[in-house]
């Protein structure tokens, strides 16, 4: 009896695996590695900010300048042609001069003017008479965004050319109401500003969410993380590893976004720097969270990326305030927008950039990325188990 229990002493005890910083350097080195090795990884994480930065600076332009507008005078003079010159040297408006309104009515519907401005017959008679000179203006309304700042742009300058005319004759142009514009945060009125600091979220967004549910799909597909799973590897380990790695990848993103934002763009950055950097790494939990809980429930390539683009990317390009201004969203899209992450990195970052530390917006949204990165990072955790159904 007495041997059995000695033999039994000696069989070794099975005890979970203390955490081991030394594997967890392995594996922040194999996913290094892994990346390396993927060019797709490389791709999505350099390149491809590289290429959108450059497609929205200076492709995308949410400013109108040089629209095409048909200018008619029935009956050319020295006023109409003082008109016609204020119209050309304005870098809204690119003038075709047409004879008759037929012609220009027949180029709107053609598609080669988007306005036409009609001088009557009688303009520099009635210019001189009390009640002033009216003109016509048509406008092509099939982009109604693009037709009304066409329309006040038009307004605008027939007001500076009636309040030069005046002021040359040492008069003054009366009004009711005397307007003194001022412009802050983006004096020069460039949508440039206002659409590359906010693409920063869309590249973490790429980098964070679509990349890590790649590749975790892939690991599936290929079998490695099995392999991993018969180790003595925790899961939370081999979660930690991804995310360490993921997280410095975002992070050199981030800072190509952000380089090229200013130094190239010119885009000031009133903000600190570091509160950026605060902020978006808050931002870049959130999206890993996001990219490793998609990778739980979908365990091939094709449907994670599906996953990562219709719940994640798409929303952030839609719905964040990106491009579309959240307060003209209908209040059903603006009460879905709140579940959105993108949507407060995006104010922050607008924010930071074009205003500075206004704490009051940033806080506020910092907090919010703070508990949803730490709601995706535990959505992962207990749904990361180390098992293989």
């Amino acid at each position: 009896m007495k041997t059995v229990f000695d033999a039994l002493r000696r069989i070794p005890v099975m005890r979970r695996t203390p955490a081991s910083l030394t594997r967890l350097k392995a594996l922040v080195r194999k996913e290094f590695l892994q990346i390396v090795r993927d060019p797709s990884s490389i791709a999505i994480a350099f390149l491809m900010p590289l290429f959108l930065l450059l497609l929205f600076g200076y492709g995308v332009s949410l400013d109108t300048e040089h629209v095409p507008v048909a200018f008619v005078a029935e009956q050319p003079s020295a006023d109409t042609d003082d008109f016609r010159s204020s119209l050309l040297g304005s870098r809204y408006f690119a003038i075709a001069t047409l004879r008759t309104l037929p012609e220009a009515e027949q180029a709107l519907r053609e598609g080669r003017v988007n306005a036409i401005v009609r001088l009557r017959a009688n303009f520099s008679e009635r210019l001189r008479r009390a009640d002033g000179a009216p003109i016509q203006i048509i406008v092509n309304g099939v982009d109604a965004n693009t037709a009304q700042l066409t329309l006040g742009y038009l307004e605008g300058a027939w007001g500076n050319w009636l309040t030069r005319r005046v002021a040359s004759r040492g008069g003054e142009l009366t009004a009711p109401v005397q307007l003194e514009q001022r412009v802050w945060f983006n004096s020069e009125l460039k949508s440039r500003n206002f659409l590359v600091p906010g693409l920063v979220a869309i590249v973490m967004t790429l980098i964070g969410t679509l990349l890590t549910a790649l590749v975790m799909a892939r690991e599936w597909e290929r079998g490695t993380l099995e392999a991993l799973l018969v180790t003595p590897t925790r899961m939370s380990e081999i979660l930690l590893g991804k995310i360490i790695a993921y997280f410095t990848l975002g992070t050199g993103g981030m800072l190509i976004s952000v380089g090229l934002a200013v130094w190239l763009f010119g885009v000031p950055l009133r903000g600190s720097f570091w509160l950026l950097w605060t902020c978006a790494s808050l931002f870049l939990l959130a999206a890993l969270g996001m990219g490793l809980a998609i990778s739980t429930v979908a365990r091939n390539q094709f449907v994670a990326g599906q996953l990562a683009i219709v719940g994640t990317f798409l929303p952030a390009f839609l719905l964040s305030g990106f491009i579309f201004d959240i307060d003209s969203m209908p209040a059903a899209v603006q009460g879905v927008t709140h579940v959105i992450v993108a949507r407060y990195f995006v104010t922050i970052v607008q924010t930071l950039f074009l205003a500075g530390d206004v704490w009051s917006v940033v806080l506020p949204n910092a907090l919010a990325l703070l508990a949803m990165a730490a709601f995706f990072l535990a959505v992962t955790w207990r749904k990361s188990r180390k098992r293989l159904e």
